[in-house]
C-alpha cells in the first residue's frame, strides 16, 4: 500500500511532458518553397547551358548591363529582407502597430515594418522595369538573341515572384488591420510570408551574381 501511495505521489510531482508539433502552415510553406527552388534550378540550368553554347553572344550583350544600377536595386531588395524580419519579430511580440512616434524606429510594429518592406519591394520592381526599357532601347529583347531570351525569362519570372510577395504583404496587412485582436494566427501569417520573401531575395542574389557579375 505504501508503494502505491509513493507511486501516486511521484506521478503528481513529475513534470508534465508535451509533444511539440511543427506548425503545419510553416511546414507546408517550406515544402512549397522547395518546389519553387526546383523551378529556379531549371532556369539556372537553362542559363548556363545556353551561355556555354554561344559564349560570343554573352561577350557582346552583357556589356549593356548596368552593374552599378543593378547593385543598387539588389541592395534595396536585400535590405527589405531585414525590414521584413523586423516586422516578424514585432508580430512575435504581438505588436501590430508602433507604440511611439513615427520617427522612433525602435518602437515600430508589424504595420510599419511591412509597409516599408512593401515600398522597397515595389522600388525593386520599378527599377527592373526601368532597366528592361533601357535594354530594349539598346536592341536587347526577349527574341533578339539567346542572351535576351534567357535574361528576360530568368529575371522576369523572379519579378513575378516579387510581385506575388507584394500581394502577400497586402494580405498580411489587411488581415492584421481586420483582426479584432492580434494573435498567433496573424503572427503565423507574418512568419510564413517572411519565408517566401527571404527565399525570393536569396534567389535574386544568385541571379544577380551569375548574370551581372560573371559576365
Amino acid at each position: 500500500m505504501a508503494n502505491v501511495s509513493t507511486a501516486a505521489a511521484s506521478a503528481r510531482t513529475a513534470p508534465h511532458v508535451t509533444v511539440s508539433r511543427p506548425n503545419p502552415v510553416s511546414v507546408g510553406t517550406i515544402v512549397w518553397l522547395a518546389s519553387e527552388l526546383m523551378f529556379f534550378a531549371g532556369l539556372f540550368a537553362m542559363y548556363f547551358s545556353t551561355r556555354a553554347a554561344v559564349p560570343n553572344v554573352w561577350a557582346r550583350d552583357t556589356v549593356h548591363l548596368n552593374v552599378v544600377y543593378g547593385s543598387i536595386n539588389t541592395t534595396v531588395l536585400v535590405l527589405s529582407s531585414v525590414t521584413c524580419q523586423m516586422g516578424v519579430w514585432a508580430a512575435e511580440r504581438f505588436q501590430p502597430a508602433r507604440t511611439g512616434a513615427l520617427w522612433q524606429v525602435s518602437r515600430w510594429g508589424l504595420h510599419e515594418w511591412i509597409t516599408l518592406t512593401y515600398l522597397m519591394g515595389a522600388f525593386f520592381v520599378a527599377g527592373q522595369i526601368f532597366e528592361y526599357a533601357g535594354l530594349v532601347r539598346d536592341g536587347i529583347t526577349i527574341s533578339s538573341t539567346p542572351f535576351g531570351s534567357v535574361f528576360y525569362l530568368a529575371t522576369g519570372f523572379h519579378g513575378l515572384h516579387v510581385i506575388g510577395g507584394l500581394i502577400a504583404f497586402l494580405f498580411l496587412l489587411g488581415r492584421s488591420f481586420a483582426a479584432k485582436r492580434f494573435g498567433p494566427h496573424e503572427a503565423t501569417t507574418a512568419i510564413v510570408t517572411s519565408y517566401y520573401w527571404h527565399f525570393v531575395d536569396v534567389v535574386w542574389v544568385a541571379l544577380f551574381s551569375i548574370i551581372y557579375l560573371v559576365q
